[in-house]
C-alpha cells in the first residue's frame, strides 16, 4: 500500500491523539515533527511514540515545511496561527490537515481555499468526530424520517479548564483565545449538519474572563422557517467551567434521538438513542473505534487516490461565517444576522 508522508506542525497536546493515529493509520507514515521550542519536537515523539524511528524532529517549523521528504503537514498550532502556517505549508506544494478552526476569519479561509487551488492540493479542516460510525447512524436515523421533521437540535460541549489548558483562555476572543473557538467550532459543526442548512441569525451571551476570551458561551442560531412554518433553532452551550461533555440531541416532530459523547476514546464503546411519540424507544451500540484514525485514513485516501475531502472549504467557510456571527452577538448582545 502507498502511504502518505506526514509532518506535524508543533507539540500541541492534541499530538497525544494525532501523533499515534498517523502511525496506527495503513495509509500513512510519520516522517517529521517540528515545534519552536528547542527540543519539543523530540520529546513528543518520545512520549507518545517512543518505540517510532526514523521520524526528522526539527526545532525550526520552516524546516519541516521544506523538507522534501514531508507531503501532508497536520497544523495544530494556536487557532490564530493556522492561516498562516497552512498557506506556508500550501505554497510549498504540501497537502494539509488543519485542526479546526480553519482559520479566524472568512477572508483567511478563501486565501487558504485559493492557494490550494493553484498548488493542486488537498486541505481539510480537522473535525476528527465526523469520521466517528455513530454519526453516520445518526444520520441515517433522521433521513429515514423516523422523528419526524427536525425542529430543534441542541448541542453542549464543555470540559472544566485545568491549569494545564490555561493558553487556551490567555488571549481575547479577537485574537483566537476562547471556548468559542476551542471548542465552539463543534457545537455549532454539530447544529449545522443536524438541520442540513446554514443559519440566518444568532444571538449569543458570554462570561469573559479579564483577557476577553470567553469562559462560557450560549446562544440560539435560528435556521428559519419550515415550509409549515415552523420554527428552527439550534441551542448551542460550550464552557470551560464545567464537567466533560460532548452530546447533541434533534428533536422532531415525532420523536428525538441523541449522541450521547461525540468526543470518545479509542475504547469507549459510544451510544445513541432514540424515543417516539407512540412510546417506541431503542439504545444503540458501537464498537470501539478511534475517530483520530479514520480522519486520517481518510485524508490519506484522498491524497493518494485523488479523492475530495468529505469536509469542504464551503462546509469550513459556513462554519467560520456562524463563529464570528456568534462573537459579534456576544459583543454587541443583539441579534446578529449571517449572511447567505
Amino acid at each position: 500500500m502507498n502511504k502518505l508522508k506526514w509532518g506535524i506542525l508543533g507539540a500541541a497536546r492534541v499530538n497525544e491523539r494525532l501523533l499515534p493515529a498517523i502511525i496506527e493509520a495503513p495509509n500513512s507514515q510519520l516522517v517529521a515533527i517540528a515545534s519552536r521550542r528547542a527540543g519539543a519536537a523530540k520529546a513528543t515523539l518520545e512520549k507518545y511514540a517512543p518505540c517510532h524511528q526514523n521520524v526528522s524532529c526539527y526545532d525550526d517549523m520552516e524546516a519541516l515545511v521544506n523538507d522534501k521528504n514531508v507531503e501532508a503537514i497536520y497544523c495544530p498550532m494556536a487557532n490564530e496561527e493556522h492561516a498562516v502556517w497552512a498557506l506556508k505549508a500550501i505554497n510549498a506544494g504540501k497537502h494539509v490537515l488543519i485542526e479546526k478552526p480553519m482559520a479566524l476569519t472568512l477572508k483567511d479561509i478563501e486565501a487558504i481555499e485559493a492557494a490550494a487551488t493553484e498548488n493542486n492540493v488537498k486541505v481539510m479542516e480537522g473535525f476528527m468526530y465526523r469520521f466517528h460510525p455513530q454519526h453516520k447512524r445518526l444520520q441515517e436515523i433522521v433521513e429515514s424520517g423516523l422523528i419526524g421533521d427536525v425542529l430543534s437540535v441542541r448541542a453542549s460541549y464543555s470540559f472544566l479548564m485545568k491549569p494545564a489548558r490555561m493558553y487556551r483562555i490567555n488571549r481575547s476572543m479577537r485574537d483566537g483565545g476562547g471556548a468559542m473557538w476551542d471548542i465552539g467550532p463543534y457545537a455549532i459543526h454539530s447544529l449545522r449538519c443536524c438541520f442540513g442548512l446554514e443559519p440566518v441569525s444568532v444571538i449569543a451571551h458570554a462570561k469573559l474572563n479579564e483577557l476577553g476570551a470567553d469562559v462560557v458561551t450560549s446562544g440560539v442560531l435560528d435556521f428559519g422557517q419550515d415550509a409549515e412554518g415552523r420554527a428552527r433553532f439550534g441551542h448551542f452551550d460550550i464552557s470551560f467551567e464545567r464537567s466533560r461533555k460532548s452530546e447533541y440531541e434533534i428533536v422532531g416532530t415525532k420523536g428525538w434521538v441523541k449522541c450521547h459523547a461525540a468526543w470518545v476514546f479509542q475504547n469507549d464503546v459510544p451510544v445513541i438513542s432514540w424515543a417516539l411519540e407512540d412510546g417506541k424507544s431503542a439504545e444503540e451500540r458501537f464498537a470501539p473505534s478511534n475517530h483520530f484514525t479514520l480522519e486520517i485514513e481518510h485524508f490519506g485516501d484522498c491524497v493518494l487516490n485523488n479523492k475530495a475531502p468529505h469536509l469542504t472549504f464551503t462546509d469550513a467557510k459556513a462554519n467560520c461565517k456562524a463563529i464570528e456571527a456568534v462573537l459579534q452577538s456576544v459583543t454587541s448582545g443583539k441579534k446578529v444576522d449571517i449572511p447567505a
